[in-house]
């Protein structure tokens, strides 16, 4: 089963797999998962933790029992197990192999991120039962096509989140502004480009799965899927990927070709000067930052629109709540820009600041 729309239904009942994960980024699509899948989690397992109080390992506030293996989840009536672990390099790490191979003997289907492709393996492939499944999400979509500005022609607006680095909060900023939009009654929807995404949407386009010819056809498909009913007053919220200053990442300018987004959101961790575990690559000044991304957004499009950053949402994670405070309003000061933490202090200032009329595309 490939990448794109998965068969991850809302209500399935879930044990995510965070072997070693739940204190540390490597363990970031699980604790995503944790914070905004609306659907059941029975379990997570992470032997490490096993028994300690989910809350107080992540600070994450939902009863979820943490256990040692998929054995120990069973009598809780899992129907999926979840691989939350983003290694590096993408690939199945020994000791949750073990726990996937058991879900799979017990009948749960399996739902996978990672690079390496389950369905593929023929010792795991042998161990599902019909009608369980094994979705690995991180394939090439078919039938792609080169992008041609065709997500310019949609009705509603079209928000990008950019980054300054990577992993620095893009995804969870998406998804508060879809959760505020949602207890506002707006009409807001989200596309999901990365696992994690994609997992809590349940639809997406994996973009690090995508060859780079057609990565902005790839967004861009995805985008006119999820945009193709809504109106002028809808907002589509497009999870970002990557960072125009890193020098490993490409994904920023196909998401900007797919998109053809009318407005910008970045994304920034307070207090952070250099790209994260390269300290010889400091962050250029955030306005030259926003001046750059600004104007490649302008180019490639048909409508003539500028698309500005109209909001800043900042990372305060680390920060104790009224230095993160302080933090807002001295970046917020210093750009001319909303800036708040979505997670920590809400996240209705960045979507007022996206109210149509506050700004935003504009004429080139």
């Amino acid at each position: 089963m490939s990448g794109g729309a998965g068969p991850l239904r809302p209500e399935a009942r879930v044990v995510l797999l965070l072997h070693g994960g739940l204190d540390n980024l490597s363990g970031k699509t699980g604790l995503a998962l944790l914070r905004y899948r609306p659907g059941p989690i029975v379990a997570v397992v992470d032997p490490r933790h096993a028994g300690a109080s989910l809350e107080a390992v992540t600070g994450i506030e939902r009863a979820v029992p943490v256990l040692g293996s998929v054995a120990e989840a069973l009598p809780l009536g899992p129907e999926v197990a979840v691989i939350g672990l983003a290694p590096s390099g993408g690939q199945l790490p020994a000791d949750v192999r073990a726990d996937v191979a058991a879900a799979l003997r017990a009948g749960l289907s399996v739902a996978s991120g990672l690079h390496s492709r389950l369905g593929a393996d023929p010792e795991l492939a042998a161990l599902r039962r019909d009608p369980a499944w094994i979705w690995d999400l991180r394939q090439e979509p078919p039938a792609l096509a080169v992008a041609a500005a065709r997500a310019a022609a949609l009705p509603c607006r079209r928000l990008l989140a950019v980054g300054s680095d990577m992993a620095v909060g893009k995804m969870s900023a998406c998804l508060e502004l879809l959760a505020e939009a949602g207890r506002r009654g707006l009409p807001a929807r989200f596309v999901g480009t990365g696992q994690a995404g994609i997992l809590i949407s349940g639809a997406g386009v994996p973009l690090d799965a995508v060859r780079v010819d057609y990565a902005a056809g790839a967004v861009e498909a995805a985008v006119l899927e999820a945009g193709r009913d809504l109106g002028p007053a809808g907002q589509l919220l497009v999870e970002g990927q990557g960072s125009l200053a890193h020098p490993g990442s490409t994904a920023t300018l196909p998401l900007l070709r797919g998109s053809q987004p009318t407005d910008l959101l970045l994304v920034h961790r307070a207090g952070q000067r250099h790209i994260k575990g390269l300290p010889a690559l400091p962050l250029p000044p955030l306005p030259e930052l926003i001046a750059a991304v600004e104007a490649l957004a302008a180019l490639g499009r048909p409508d003539g629109l500028r698309p500005r950053v109209r909001a800043i949402a900042l990372n305060t994670a680390a920060l104790e709540p009224d230095q993160a405070l302080r933090e807002s309003r001295k970046l917020g000061d210093a750009t001319g820009l909303v800036c708040a933490d979505p997670v920590r202090q809400g996240a209705g200032q960045l979507l007022d600041a996206l109210a149509p009329g506050e700004g935003g595309a504009c004429p080139g």
